[in-house]
């Protein structure tokens, strides 16, 4: 059994736009490889390429040069698409239908048997929070209950594969944590999960790996812990004494022994030594600005 189920092979995007029909490159000899059973991130700024990436991935635009394969076969196969799941990033949705209406036509539409298609819908409605939703019309819904919605019709079909385009947009903090809890819970069944966002703390949570594109360019892939240099960038140094707490931010080289040890001799307490090595949002600012 292949191990990887989406590829991007050398992808590149350039489109004619204005008057002029200036070349812009939105996505330049990008490749990556997402494998089977993994939650992947796919990192990068506004305007870095992600969209149009998945755009082509997805089969919905062409692109420029280069190839990709969805699931052991070439981007745009009709076969491919049956195990796959989508949530693009502006989902259009009837305004009129109720969530149950719009569910069983995303099922119709995946070849999902009438006769299994009200249940499936029930399940996954109460599995994205729109319990108390039921019966009411689209147009009605916020941001995030669409969001909720995008969600449930592209697991109607039972996909193997789930790619989400920033699947966190217009979720509270509440529905940023019932994604990632239904992300983690999709991989647990054995579905691989493909995702691109800009909301740091929820790949860290949940990434198996990521991969950072800037200026339609991947520049990083792999798992965190091997992503993130290991050097102790600063150490934190809470101190307390008459007047209060302090806290001292000492740089990466600093003798913190010695520091602590001045600090004791002149009567002060020790209340807390905190190392800082990189985080992702260290890693990312530095691709970023390269």
């Amino acid at each position: 059994m292949n191990d990887v189920v989406l590829s991007a092979e050398h992808l590149s995007k350039t489109f004619a736009v204005g008057f002029f029909r200036k070349k812009v490159r939105a996505v330049d000899d990008l490749s990556l490889e997402v494998k089977r059973g993994e939650i992947f991130g796919f990192l990068g700024p506004n305007g870095a390429g992600k969209t149009t990436t998945i755009k082509m991935l997805m089969g919905l635009i062409f692109p420029t040069s280069g190839t990709g394969h969805v699931l052991g076969k070439p981007i745009g196969n009709i076969e491919a698409k049956r195990g796959l799941g989508f949530l693009p990033e502006t989902p259009y949705f009837y305004d009129y239908l109720t969530p149950e209406e719009f569910l069983d036509l995303a099922g119709a539409l995946a070849d999902v048997p009438k006769a299994s298609r009200k249940k499936r819908a029930d399940e996954l409605i109460e599995r994205v929070g729109l319990g108390d939703a039921r019966g009411r019309a689209l147009r009605k819904f916020s941001k995030g209950m669409l969001q909720r919605v995008g969600i449930a019709q592209a697991l109607m079909h039972e996909p193997e594969l789930v790619v989400l385009d920033e699947p966190m947009t217009g979720l509270d903090p509440i529905g940023r944590k019932e994604m990632r809890d239904l992300i983690l819970e999709l991989r647990k069944e054995g579905k691989t999960i493909f995702f691109s966002t800009h909301i740091l703390s929820d790949v860290e949570l949940i990434c198996d790996r990521v991969g950072i594109v800037v200026g339609g360019r991947i520049r990083d892939v792999g798992k965190l812990s091997e992503l993130l240099s290991p050097r102790l960038l600063a150490t934190e140094v809470v101190l307390k004494n008459g007047a209060g707490e302090k806290v001292h931010a000492l740089p990466g080289d600093a003798d913190v022994d010695a520091f602590v040890r001045d600090a004791l001799a002149r009567g002060e307490h020790l209340v807390s030594v905190t190392p800082r090595r990189e985080s992702l949002e260290d890693l990312f600012v530095r691709e970023s600005r390269k």
